[in-house]
């Protein structure tokens, strides 16, 4: 059986890089979106970018059309990994059932603060009817793509494992921000679990050989080089 591809298509970064001494938000933030092609299969990972960017980097990268996508997984709920969402209406929209779940109730508990006709209420709103497109992911989207769970940036950050008979992939999301967080050790300040988003990065370093991260290009894993 054919093994599953990934492809880069689009190399994110962070609105603000700690690690390169920025104070503040400098650039706008977008995931890393990665293509896998599987047997019968199209999966998006992250769709970042505003959809005409998005739309035009998938033809340059991959030389399709969004209408080919049949599914799009998200490796969490934050806005940057979803601008060109609606690209894929026709598309099931995929992610973690712990995010799915955690959002809800937040963006309930937020709705039920908010005054009636306030601005935050409405994107409240906006955001939940979102939500509500978005399915649990199965176990296993594709032969040879499974889904890995790495809770700690958010309640349901989850990554994909694409396993190949000599090496293994993982698409982390934002469980490795960067390669240079990789090398540090360090994980997003604004975590929800920073002792839980470093295990998962301890996850990521003994299981994976090629790692896509949530706002970087892919790389090995320094592991093999003893690092």
């Amino acid at each position: 059986m054919a093994s599953a591809r990934v492809d880069i298509i689009s190399i994110g970064t962070l609105s603000r890089n700690r690690l390169w001494n920025e104070t503040e938000a400098v650039r706008t933030a977008h995931a890393t979106t990665c293509l896998i092609r599987a047997p019968g299969r199209m999966i998006l990972v992250d769709p970042g970018l505003p959809g005409v960017a998005l739309q035009a980097r998938l033809f340059e990268r991959a030389g399709i059309h969004p209408s080919q996508i049949d599914t799009v997984f998200l490796t969490n709920f934050r806005p940057a990994h979803r601008a060109g969402f609606s690209l894929f209406a026709h598309a099931r929209i995929l992610m973690h059932e712990n995010e799915i779940e955690f959002m809800r109730r937040d963006l309930e508990r937020l709705i039920e603060q908010a005054p009636e006709q306030d601005r935050d209420r409405r994107h409240f709103q906006n955001e939940l009817r979102l939500l509500e497109t978005i399915r649990p992911a199965e176990d296993k989207l594709a032969p040879g793509v499974d889904l890995y769970p790495l809770f700690g940036y958010t309640p349901g950050t989850c990554g994909l494992l694409v396993s190949a008979p000599t090496m293994t992939l993982l698409i982390a999301g934002d469980a490795v921000p960067t390669l240079d967080h990789f090398l540090a050790a360090q994980v997003l300040p604004d975590a929800h679990d920073i002792r839980a988003a470093q295990e998962s990065m301890q996850e990521v370093y003994e299981i994976a050989d090629l790692i896509v991260p949530g706002h970087d290009n892919i790389f090995p894993n320094p592991r093999a080089q003893g690092l």
